[in-house]
C-alpha cells in the first residue's frame, strides 16, 4: 500500500492542444460555458469576464497564454473556476476555459514521472509530466495569477 502523505488527489483538464494536471482542491467548481462579457484592451488570452455567485471573474484562455493553441469556447466547452493562490483578496478566484469535463486522477509518487529534463517550458507551465499513461502539464499558477493581476491592472 502507497504511504498515504504522498497520495494527492488532482484533476486532469483537457485544453487545446494539452492537457493540464492540477492538484483537485485548486478547484471550486466546473461550468458549462457562456460567452464572457469582454474586456477592452486585454490580452488575447483573457477572454473577458464571466459571473459567478456574485464575482466577475477573468475567463483565461490557458493555451493561448502559454502559446500551445489558439483556443475558442464553444459547444462542448467548460469553464473551470479556480481558488487564486497568491491570496490577492480582489482576485480570489479566476476562471479557466477547457474542453470538457475534468477527470478525478489519483496521483503517486510511482505514477508521476517528470518529462522535462531541463527544457524550456511554455509561459505559465512548470512542468510536462506523465501520469500513468496521460501526459500533461503543470501549470504555474502563480505565474498565471500575476499575469492576469498585471493583466487587469492596465485595463483597469
Amino acid at each position: 500500500m502507497a504511504d498515504i502523505s504522498h497520495i494527492i488527489r488532482g484533476v486532469l483538464i483537457q485544453v487545446a492542444g494539452a492537457r493540464l494536471l492540477l492538484p483537485n482542491a485548486a478547484i471550486a467548481e466546473v461550468l458549462s460555458y457562456a460567452p464572457p462579457d469582454p474586456i477592452d484592451g486585454a490580452p488575447d488570452w483573457l477572454l473577458g469576464r464571466i459571473r459567478w455567485r456574485g464575482w466577475a471573474l477573468p475567463l483565461i484562455a490557458f493555451s493561448r497564454f502559454s502559446g500551445i493553441a489558439e483556443e475558442q469556447g464553444g459547444l462542448g466547452s467548460k469553464v473551470i473556476v479556480l481558488k487564486a493562490l497568491g491570496g490577492d483578496t480582489k482576485h480570489p478566484y479566476f476562471a479557466v476555459l477547457t474542453q470538457g469535463f475534468p477527470r478525478l486522477v489519483t496521483v503517486t509518487d510511482a505514477a508521476l514521472a517528470r518529462l522535462d529534463a531541463g527544457e524550456e517550458m511554455p509561459d505559465g507551465v512548470l512542468s510536462r509530466v506523465r501520469l500513468n499513461e496521460d501526459e500533461a502539464l503543470v501549470p504555474d499558477l502563480e505565474d498565471l495569477e500575476t499575469s492576469l493581476r498585471e493583466a487587469l491592472d492596465l485595463v483597469a
